[in-house]
């Protein structure tokens, strides 16, 4: 009889913490560990022959690490890949590397039960894992949406000129920023504020690593500074992201909204309240409806949605709940976002 349960490669080095991280998703009887991998050689040829669920992934092993790893699973073999990284900065730029390379989603190592908040690290790595083990993956997945589609300018308008661009993003979400901020220009004229989902402690990574191959000045979000143009602003771990009426940055600890903090839905409000129709709001790859709440906001007092379309998203879910809606005035493919913003802002003209 067929098995109904996840079925998980677990790639890591260390036997301790492979010992543990087997134990961890053990203790679940949703999982079966079908495979164990010391290095990347191990994790490929097991995927390949198990043909499991969902690969878990160090990135620092020997032979082959999990960057090149994930990179021949995702060619060779498509499979869900979480990446299981201790919290080192180095590691942290190789994290953001392997979500781009097709990674859904990094987690920090757990240290063990003798931790304070093991149980409620453990019990997020096991929905994590549960989660993703759902996604479809394609083959060649970070080039999937191709170069730039060339097609006739978008002729669209909207009803008042933008003043800030604010943009949330789940599952699939590190990539896709990186895709559309390297082709904006460093004197682009917007403020941009992006809430991405992603596991406590990597903010700062993600927004260090957008920085290092972006025009942009990416940075983590700091409570009271300035909105700046060209400047994108990144919530801090476990912080909303918002915006002040005196158009200066909030940052709160205020309670989660719909289970997420940072929550899509509280920078779109703060946003709409601030700037009004001059607010145009993005919502890109991910899972769930968080945002759905907010783009109604942004919606109703005449600002402007867009959302991911569902060929190039990763996860349809949170563009897919504010297209099902009604809220979206724009969806559109990956690849065509940093063209519109240049349209949206008056650069394109100049050849953006």
């Amino acid at each position: 009889m067929k098995s109904d349960k996840l079925r998980v490669v677990v790639a890591e080095d260390s036997p301790t913490a492979r010992r543990l991280l087997v134990e961890i998703l053990r203790a679940d009887p949703t999982f079966e560990v079908v495979g164990e991998a010391k290095d990347g050689v191990e994790a490929l040829d097991l995927t390949r022959r198990l043909r499991p669920h969902l690969v878990t992934m160090d990135i620092q092993m020997p032979n082959m690490d999990g960057l090149e790893a994930t990179k021949r699973i995702m060619t060779e073999v498509p499979t869900p890949v979480v990446v299981v990284s201790t919290l080192v900065e180095r590691d942290i730029q190789t994290s953001m590397t392997a979500l781009r390379s097709g990674a859904l989603a990094v987690l920090q190592k757990l240290v063990g039960p003798q931790a304070p908040d093991f149980e409620d690290e453990a019990r997020r790595l096991r929905d994590t894992v549960k989660a993703m083990a759902e996604v479809k993956v394609i083959r060649h997945w970070p080039s999937r949406d191709g170069a730039p589609t060339v097609r006739a300018p978008v002729s669209i308008s909207r009803r008042t000129k933008p003043e800030v661009l604010v943009i949330a993003a789940s599952t699939g979400g590190p990539a896709a920023l990186h895709r559309i901020l390297v082709d904006l220009p460093a004197d682009y004229p917007l403020p941009i504020l992006v809430v991405q989902h992603i596991a406590l402690g990597f903010a700062k990574g993600m927004a260090t690593w957008l920085n290092s191959v972006c025009s942009l000045e990416v940075k983590v979000a700091e409570d009271g500074e300035p909105l700046r143009p060209g400047v994108v602003y990144i919530a801090p771990d476990d912080r909303h992201l918002g915006v002040r009426p005196d158009r200066h940055v909030e940052v709160t600890n205020a309670a989660p909204v719909g289970g997420f903090r940072p929550s899509g839905t509280w920078l779109f409000r703060s946003a709409a309240r601030v700037f009004g129709s001059a607010t145009t709001a993005i919502v890109l790859t991910g899972m769930g409806q968080d945002g759905l709440d907010g783009l109604r906001e942004v919606h109703e007092i005449g600002g402007w949605v867009m959302a991911q379309d569902e060929a190039t998203s990763v996860v349809y879910g949170m563009p897919g709940v504010a297209v099902s809606a009604g809220l979206t005035d724009e969806v559109l493919a990956l690849g065509d976002f940093a063209r519109r913003f240049r349209e949206l802002a008056g650069l394109e003209s100049r050849g953006g």
